[in-house]
C-alpha cells in the first residue's frame, strides 16, 4: 500500500503580531491557493491568532495547531502544539522547558539569520544559532522562504545533519498571504496527530517552492510599508 504524505506550513504571521493579514485572510488563501493539510499560526509572543484560527479550522479543508514565535535571549523559537502562551525573554533552555512543560514541541526558527537593520526599522528575525547542536530542541527549520536567506537556510542543513540531526522542517514564515505555503513541511500521513510523530521520529522533509515575480513584489511592498517612519515621528512634521 501507497503511504500518504501530507504538508505543513508551521511559520505564519497575521495582524497579531507583524504580518499584514488577518487571521481569515490567512486561512483562506492556504485553503484557495496551496495544498496543505496542516498550518500553524506562530505569531510573535502570543496566541490570540492560532486560537482564532483553531476555532475556525471546521470550515476549511485543513487542520490548524496552536503555535507561537517566542522571543527568548537566546533567539526566536517556535512552540507548536502548546495551550497556553510562552512568555518572551527566557533563556533559550528556559523557553524550551517551558514548551515541553505544556506537552509541545519546540523548533529553532531560521537559526542562523543575525539580527541587524533595514530601512529604519530593526530586523526582527533572531536566530539560536549552533545552540541547536546543544539544547533539546525538537526540530530545526532549515527552509524558510523569506527571500534572501538562501545562506542562512543552508547553514541550517549543514550544521544540523553534522551536529544536531533534529528533524528538518520548512516553513514561509508568511507575513503576506502570497508566501503562505512557500515553504512546507512533508510528513507521512495527513493530521496533526501524524506531524507530531513524525517530528518526534525525525522523519520529515523540508521542501520549498519559487517565488513568481507577482509575490515577490508583493513582499517588497510589505517591507517598505514596513520600514517606513510614521510622519508623526520625523522631525519637522506637523
Amino acid at each position: 500500500m501507497t503511504a500518504t504524505y501530507g504538508r505543513a506550513d508551521l511559520h505564519m504571521h497575521t495582524r497579531f503580531s507583524d504580518g499584514r493579514p488577518t487571521v481569515r485572510a490567512v486561512l483562506d488563501h492556504a485553503a484557495r491557493r496551496t495544498n496543505l493539510q496542516v498550518l500553524a499560526i506562530t505569531d510573535h509572543d502570543c496566541i490570540e491568532g492560532a486560537l482564532e484560527a483553531q476555532a475556525l479550522q471546521e470550515q476549511y479543508p485543513f487542520q490548524v495547531l496552536v503555535g507561537e514565535e517566542v522571543s527568548s535571549r537566546d533567539g526566536h523559537i517556535l512552540a507548536l502544539f502548546i495551550r497556553q502562551c510562552v512568555p518572551p525573554d527566557l533563556s533559550g533552555a528556559e523557553t524550551i522547558h517551558a514548551i515541553h512543560e505544556q506537552g509541545g514541541l519546540a523548533v529553532a526558527a531560521h537559526p542562523f539569520i543575525a539580527a541587524g537593520t533595514f530601512g529604519n526599522q530593526r530586523i526582527a528575525m533572531q536566530g539560536v544559532g549552533t545552540l541547536i547542536g546543544s539544547l533539546p530542541f525538537d526540530g530545526v527549520e532549515i527552509e524558510n522562504s523569506t527571500p534572501f536567506l538562501a545562506l542562512a537556510n543552508y547553514r541550517a542543513r549543514q550544521y544540523n545533519r553534522a551536529h544536531g540531526r533534529l528533524a528538518e522542517l520548512g516553513s514561509s514564515d508568511a507575513h503576506i498571504v502570497e508566501a503562505v505555503g512557500k515553504s512546507y513541511t512533508r510528513f507521512r500521513g495527513r493530521t496533526t496527530e501524524d506531524l507530531r510523530r513524525a517530528i518526534e521520529a525525525r522523519k520529515t522533509r523540508a521542501r520549498h517552492v519559487r517565488y513568481g515575480v507577482g509575490e515577490l513584489a508583493a513582499y517588497a511592498g510589505f517591507w517598505w510599508e514596513s520600514t517606513r517612519v510614521p510622519r508623526q515621528e520625523v522631525a519637522g512634521a506637523e
